[in-house]
């Protein structure tokens, strides 16, 4: 990728949670490039280290989590270091998140259009009071909310659980940042709300060159969304390329047993597949790959040496043993 196109680069990323017993990481040596306008799903199972990374990348890691290691790069500006103060000016400005669940996001004791206000009047305190009503209510309609001006005077509680994150999904485009993070944001949303959603997203991404992370485990949802896909197991990327690369062709053997888990895969009246064994706890990881427990092509190389990221043009695993055979 073209380095005026780069808007992220992340390199060696590492977050340790510090306990009594020693220090867990939770991501463990995050490469990421994401570009402007680009669209990368980070994938993988619960605990596998994608919200973690994503709050890792805009310092929301609280105590006793900590960033212990590596670069976060945004248009080219270092913010691993960076104190809070400059945080600030870019959250909910020129990067935004929107997390998994609105109740964490949502203020209740203040009315939705205040909450919508204070995102844009704290970046652009000049914004007549007019001018934001309409940016709110604009943002409102971009989302599906019916009747979107008298919504703005409701509570978060007036609210279904459903619409509740369609505003924070709002409060994260009312700036037109430059790259949103989502944390499983259609994770409450009905499949109409949800494609209108993704569309709504694809089309500022295309429109205001804004670059998107999608955190999520519906793979489904990537194959729609997404120009690229990070495959993550066990605090690390394991599989990463475009999409139509890694989810017609996967090389790591986790991510074809992801795909082959989809429902969509089973003959009818058949059972699910599934990948045999849990995912590795922060205190339960062995030497070795991480993968290894639960992989069928596993050998004793895969013991001993945790494997090294292997490189095909824009493709990359980190894999012993992958599956080229389906690389052609």
């Amino acid at each position: 990728m073209d380095d005026s196109h780069v808007l992220l680069e992340v390199r060696g990323l590492q977050t340790a949670f510090h306990t009594e017993a020693g220090a867990w990481l939770a991501v463990d040596g995050v490469d990421l490039t994401v570009g402007r306008g680009e669209i990368l799903g980070l994938v993988g199972e619960s605990g596998s280290g994608k919200s973690v990374t994503g709050f890792s990348l805009v310092g929301l890691i609280d105590p006793p989590g900590e960033v212990v290691a590596g670069s976060v790069r945004f248009d080219g500006m270092e913010l691993c270091g960076m104190d809070e103060a400059q945080l600030r000016t870019l959250r909910g400005n020129r990067i935004a998140m929107i997390f998994q669940d609105p109740l964490m996001t949502l203020n209740p004791v203040l009315k939705v259009g205040e909450q919508m206000a204070e995102a844009i009047y704290t970046h652009d305190p000049a914004a007549s009071r007019a001018r934001i009503r309409e940016r709110c209510v604009q943002a409102l309609a971009q989302v599906g909310i019916p009747a979107p001006e008298s919504r703005l005077d409701n509570y978060p509680h007036e609210f279904s659980g459903g619409m509740r994150q369609r505003v924070a999904i709002a409060i994260a485009m009312l700036n037109k940042p430059d790259l949103i993070i989502a944390d499983e944001p259609t994770t409450a949303l009905d499949v109409t709300i949800q494609a209108q959603i993704l569309f709504e997203m694809q089309k500022l991404c295309a429109e205001q060159n804004t670059a998107l992370i999608w955190i999520t485990h519906d793979l489904g949802v990537v194959a729609e969304l997404a120009d690229k896909v990070a495959v993550m197991y066990a605090g690390r990327i394991v599989e990463y390329g475009t999409v139509e690369q890694v989810l017609s062709q996967p090389m790591h053997p986790y991510t074809r047993g992801l795909l082959s888990s989809m429902p969509g895969q089973a003959a009818p009246g058949s059972r699910l597949a599934q990948i045999d064994g849990m995912a590795p706890t922060l205190t339960g990881r062995e030497t070795g790959c991480a993968f290894r427990p639960r992989c069928s092509r596993s050998a004793d190389v895969c013991a001993r040496q945790s494997p090294d990221i292997d490189r095909q043009g824009e493709r990359q695993y980190r894999c012993h043993f992958p599956i080229l055979e389906l690389a052609a």
